[in-house]
């Protein structure tokens, strides 16, 4: 199937000759293909249909100091997999585990940088350290996914001594995207608070 594709192609190729060229071809400088391969009636790329512009100005910004923030996930560089995090050499160092928070947020919340913080959603809630930082913007708080290694039954020595708290403790499988219709894991409003016992 993929070879009669790359016979109908715009080159003419076929498995055996790219087999030939294991590092490569120069297929020559690259051809016009619009708007011939444009199936729009008007033969434009529409960036802009109205059903995403319409989802687009629901979302809101600029919330005031007072109200919730709004909770987004991350991938840190040396945990990409929660796998990982058995891994001494890919956990040693400074906590990871952090919810990372806006300066203007932490101050109107008189929290400190390495403050322990209760993270609370209408789903539950899960304490972890904040980290104050100007590369998230106002209004936004992230916690890292593939956390949450304290549950019991996991065998898992070296991430257990790094466990963390599982993001999915405090978003909820019922909030969806209305554009998609997929589990909406971003955009959870939640209420940050210094940890109280």
């Amino acid at each position: 199937m993929l070879n009669v594709g790359l016979k109908k192609g715009p080159y003419s190729l076929s498995l055996k000759k790219i087999k030939r060229h294991p590092h490569g071809m120069d297929l020559g400088p690259l051809k016009p293909r619009m708007p011939e391969y444009l199936y729009t009636p008007d033969k434009k790329v529409h960036l802009a249909p109205t059903l995403l512009i319409e989802q687009l100005e629901k979302l809101s910004f600029g919330k005031d100091e007072n109200s919730q923030l709004v909770l987004i996930g991350r991938r840190e560089m040396r945990s990409n997999n929660s796998w990982m995090h058995n891994s001494y050499r890919l956990v040693k160092g400074k906590k990871r585990c952090t919810l990372l928070i806006h300066t203007d947020d932490a101050n109107s919340r008189k929290i400190k940088d390495g403050d322990l913080v209760n993270v609370k959603s209408a789903k539950g809630s899960v304490a972890l350290q904040a980290e104050i930082t100007d590369l998230i913007m106002p209004g936004v708080v992230s916690i890292p996914h593939g956390y949450g290694h304290n549950i019991s039954g996991i065998k898992l020595n070296i991430a257990g001594a790094h466990a963390g708290v599982s993001i999915n403790d405090i978003t909820d499988d019922q909030f969806l995207d209305k554009l998609s219709g997929n589990t909406a894991f971003s955009g959870v409003e939640v209420e940050v608070k210094l940890y109280e016992n």
